[in-house]
């Protein structure tokens, strides 16, 4: 994948200096941008931005703070580079969230690296759930493969949330965000607050979870996750569609359907020693599992003990 790096500086001294630097690796592509030019360049949202204090015309914070407050751009990482060493100087500087100030001289072996680890770290990021701050499927897929060559007994819990289109269609995507956040929260406390060692939660995706834990037998947290879960979901609701029940939506067709409210199922695997010799047949079991508990009507919870 292209990394797109944005120098901003308003003599190219710079950008000659980085294409240089990383002749050899072609997956960054470098983009000057004047400072004239920054308003432009802010529709988009590049990897990275450097900017050359040295090389623009106007004041670096306040070029900063503009970076920052654009919707877009709240998270993409800056590194400024300037002669000025006044420590007053670089502190206004990171109080408006830059990530690294470099004085010049620029050691260029420190620049290189400096670019390269900050966007192996942001690769790292993107592989947690925006939404949740949960690690996604790549962390998943290598807590269970870690599991499984330590031949440890441990349950996996396929967590998901029933008749949650509908509720975005009632509700619409900002409230149907908060649901899953507060599905997260509420995994994420139990599992946690079930004096338990060595547990992970992490968020496959939309309205799916996984959660990890030691031994085989887990009941009882399921139990307490769906009892949660069924005593704090109504405050997403109406009270007339709580009280009711059921909410109502609108088909294709023009036909008014009613589903159940949102609720929450669990399907567990128990990976015993030996069971399983691939994370591929646990996600297999797991769909299988999950398909049953979401067979019941309401929150519930399946667990597949076969050998």
């Amino acid at each position: 994948m292209i990394q797109e790096i944005y120098i901003i500086d308003d003599d190219d001294s710079s950008i000659l200096i980085f294409r240089e630097l990383f002749k050899n690796d072609p997956e960054f592509k470098f983009i000057s941008v004047k400072t004239e030019q920054i308003d432009i360049a802010l529709k988009n949202i590049p990897s990275l931005i450097v900017i050359n204090e040295d090389a623009i015309d106007r004041d670096v914070i306040e070029l900063c703070s503009k970076i920052r407050k654009d919707e877009d751009n709240t998270i993409t990482p800056v590194i400024i580079v300037s002669s000025k060493s006044d420590r007053d100087h670089r502190i206004k500087i990171l109080q408006q969230s830059v990530e690294f100030f470099i004085k010049k001289p620029v050691d260029e072996k420190y620049l290189y690296y400096t670019v390269k680890n900050l966007n192996r770290l942001l690769a790292s990021n993107r592989t947690v759930s925006p939404l949740t701050g949960l690690p996604g499927n790549v962390q998943i897929h290598a807590e269970l493969k870690k599991r499984l060559l330590r031949k440890e007994a441990f349950s996996v819990l396929y967590l998901d949330l029933d008749n949650f289109k509908a509720y975005n269609d009632v509700y619409g995507f900002l409230k149907g965000d908060q649901i899953i956040e507060f599905t997260a929260e509420t995994i994420v406390n139990l599992v946690h607050s079930d004096e338990l060692e060595n547990t992970f939660v992490g968020h496959i995706g939309g309205d799916d979870f996984v959660a990890i834990v030691p031994g085989i037998h887990c009941e009882k947290l399921c139990q307490n996750i769906l009892a949660y879960f069924d005593a704090n979901v109504k405050k997403f609701f109406t009270e007339e569609d709580y009280e009711n029940g059921y909410i109502e939506v609108e088909n294709r067709k023009g036909i008014i359907e009613k589903f159940p409210l949102t609720s929450l199922s669990i399907g567990v695997v128990v990976a015993d020693h030996d069971r399983f010799s691939n994370i591929l047949e646990i996600g297999e079991i797991g769909a299988q599992v999950k398909h049953a508990a979401k067979s019941v009507m309401g929150s519930s919870y399946a667990i597949d003990r076969r050998k």
